[in-house]
């Protein structure tokens, strides 16, 4: 019974992988529409929020049938709780993902991002879907060392958001303040895709060794 049990619990952890690679596909694609005005990403990445959201569903019923089915051991029931909140942090990335997009598609045909705030964010959307790939990996393969470098990632993105803010409040800014809140809402979402793959980073750690990393670079959110 316990064997099947852990093959049970295997196949959750197989699943958010699979969930992760849909997440990390989500944002490339609202990227693609916000960069380059394309309607067509936009609407593919909305429309399959709802797949993402569907696979989240799923997964969270499956880890609670789990937890009722019979009484979890301790290692067992660390990684259903862990996996419950990687199930949320990707939900809520692949929402963020079809905010970028709704905001490609509200301004179509127009860009929603001035070309002066082109690079960087070019540069968020990189640093992003690595670290949804990394947080996946480290998943998938047990790759602590690597899930342990989420910070770093983390760090790099919070320097692309303070450059962003320094273009926008710099005096040489040339676009409207409409384009300027659009900027600024855009990259906190990048931002807050990063903190949910260092979040997930966490948990992944604790699966695999029953302990939560420490230190300021861990946030617990």
């Amino acid at each position: 019974m316990r064997e099947y049990y852990h093959s049970e619990l295997d196949e959750v952890v197989n699943q958010l992988v699979t969930m992760s690679d849909s997440v990390q596909v989500a944002v490339r694609d609202a990227t693609t529409a916000l960069l380059d005005a394309n309607l067509a990403a936009a609407e593919h990445v909305i429309s399959g929020d709802v797949r993402i959201d569907a696979m989240h569903d799923q997964l969270e019923t499956r880890c609670f049938t789990l937890l009722a089915r019979q009484a979890p051991v301790a290692g067992e029931l660390r990684i259903i709780v862990a996996a419950m909140q990687v199930i949320a942090d990707l939900g809520r990335t692949g929402d963020l993902a079809a905010h970028i997009a709704e905001t490609a598609r509200r301004r179509y045909p127009e860009k929603a991002v001035p070309d002066v705030l082109v690079a960087t964010f070019h540069r968020m959307s990189v640093v992003a879907e690595a670290m949804i790939s990394k947080a996946g990996r480290t998943l998938a393969e047990r790759d602590l060392e690597e899930a342990h470098t989420l910070p770093e990632d983390d760090e790099e993105m919070d320097n692309l958001r303070n450059e962003q803010f320094r273009m926008l409040a710099s005096p040489n800014w040339k676009d409207s303040v409409e384009a300027a809140v659009d900027a600024a809402l855009l990259g906190r979402y990048y931002e807050r895709i990063a903190d949910h793959a260092v979040a997930m980073g966490r948990r992944i750690i604790y699966i695999i060794t029953g302990n939560s990393p420490e230190g300021e670079d861990w946030p617990t959110t």
